[in-house]
């Protein structure tokens, strides 16, 4: 039986029912009951992610909303909500390398590593002196003490040369030109070991375990041009020329923190300090002045201690006090973010980064499993070096110019390192 539609042309019942369910599949709905482009009302959310159907694909392989048998049965539009920078910056909690450091000396006291402006890493093993250059990998050993004499410190000069002093554990020091990899002379004067050095132009300080200080100006054959005994009664462990040259700070054993203003026209300190802090109540090891605030100081202190204490040295007022909860042995600022580093001793041996002056903690490098007993930065800013007594180096990339593009490593690379003296 057929029957005249619309358009009087004749359909079977059979081919109208055919059309309704071809309709419903293909549109959801009866075309006869509904009109073409009619929109009645908005369409439905997007099933949420945790709905889409396991292994149930639609003819473009893509998973299928669970609900729905056709995936056109629901338009809708997706505005991808617009993406935010992040405040934070992007700190890889691995070191980017890590060397092999054997015999490196597990003394609170001791200054064991400096990386000059060149890119050259100087680090002292005990009785051997090694350079690494950052840039193309290569090691070298510089020297190696005889006897039973150790290096207690080493600083390069400043503004880009190659010469560095080495302290030795018998008094003296020397002074080596790393281009001819040659001794350009040997300067006594103290009675004990030299465990501090730095640089004021071609002065470079010494402190000793005596507690005396001297000053040597290496353009002189007669060297010694100053004496400081005054400031401490015992070790001199820390030693630092502020940027401009105007303060020298000091950190004694006898937990005193001594700034010395420097003589006028002269490279070289006064016979007396400026201020003697007694705030700290253990040994002042960590001095490091502010890049950017050459009169700022932060000083930190030993186990007894704790703190790291930031002090104006234009009027000798403490501008803040952090407490750090274990064992400050060595800070760096960093220009880049702003920030200071800290290495500590027991009970993480963790690398601690500050925003300042707020002082809140930005991140917490871990990894060594003794104490850091020194850090050092790099010449561009991106890379802390870290000298653990549990006889490695680790590089840390924490100040890249853009990090929030640097994808943390996979693994961390165990270099051969040229440290090495032997099968370990």
């Amino acid at each position: 039986l057929c029957v005249p539609n619309d358009e009087n042309e004749f359909t079977s019942p059979s081919q109208k029912e055919i059309e309704r369910i071809m309709g419903e599949n293909l549109h959801g709905k009866d075309l006869n009951a509904s009109k073409v482009l009619a929109f009645q009302s908005k369409a439905p959310d997007p099933p949420e992610l945790n709905s889409w159907r396991e292994l149930s694909l639609f003819h473009s392989g893509y998973p299928q909303p669970m609900g729905f048998q056709n995936p056109l049965k629901v338009v809708y539009s997706h505005s991808k909500t617009p993406s935010t920078k992040s405040s934070s910056r992007y700190i890889p909690q691995a070191p980017d390398r890590i060397l092999d450091a054997p015999d490196i000396l597990d003394d609170y006291y001791l200054n064991l590593v400096d990386w000059n402006a060149n890119n050259i890493l100087a680090v002292a093993l005990n009785d051997a002196l090694y350079l690494w250059n950052a840039t193309t990998g290569t090691i070298e050993r510089l020297f190696t003490l005889e006897g039973n004499d150790y290096i207690c410190s080493v600083s390069w000069m400043t503004d880009g040369a190659t010469h560095l002093a080495v302290g030795n554990s018998l008094g003296s020091v020397q002074l080596w030109d790393c281009t001819t990899m040659k001794s350009v002379r040997k300067m006594a004067g103290h009675s004990a070991r030299v465990s501090s050095l730095c640089w004021n132009s071609y002065v470079v300080t010494s402190g000793a375990r005596s507690g005396v200080i001297n000053h040597y100006d290496v353009r002189q054959r007669d060297y010694q041009v100053a004496t400081v005994s005054g400031g401490h009664t015992q070790e001199v462990c820390g030693l630092k020329w502020s940027p401009d040259g105007k303060y020298l700070a000091s950190g004694g054993n006898d937990n005193m923190l001594c700034v010395w203003p420097v003589a006028g026209g002269e490279k070289h300190s006064q016979p007396q300090p400026l201020y003697s802090f007694s705030a700290h109540q253990a040994a002042v090891k960590a001095l490091s002045w502010c890049p950017w605030q050459p009169n700022i100081l932060a000083s930190g202190g030993g186990t007894a201690d704790r703190t790291i204490r930031f002090w104006n040295c234009n009027t000798g007022v403490c501008l803040n006090t952090l407490d750090t909860k274990s064992q400050v042995c060595s800070l760096q600022w960093s220009s880049t973010y702003k920030e200071l580093v800290s290495g500590h001793g027991f009970s993480n041996h963790q690398i601690t980064i500050w925003r300042y002056p707020a002082l809140s903690k930005v991140a917490e490098l871990t990894g060594h499993t003794a104490r850091v007993l020194h850090l050092a930065m790099s010449p561009d800013g991106s890379t802390i070096l870290s000298a653990g007594a549990d006889e490695t180096l680790r590089l840390w990339k924490c100040f890249m110019p853009d990090p929030t593009k640097k994808k943390e490593p996979t693994e961390v690379k165990v270099e051969n390192s040229i440290f090495r003296r032997g099968i370990r």
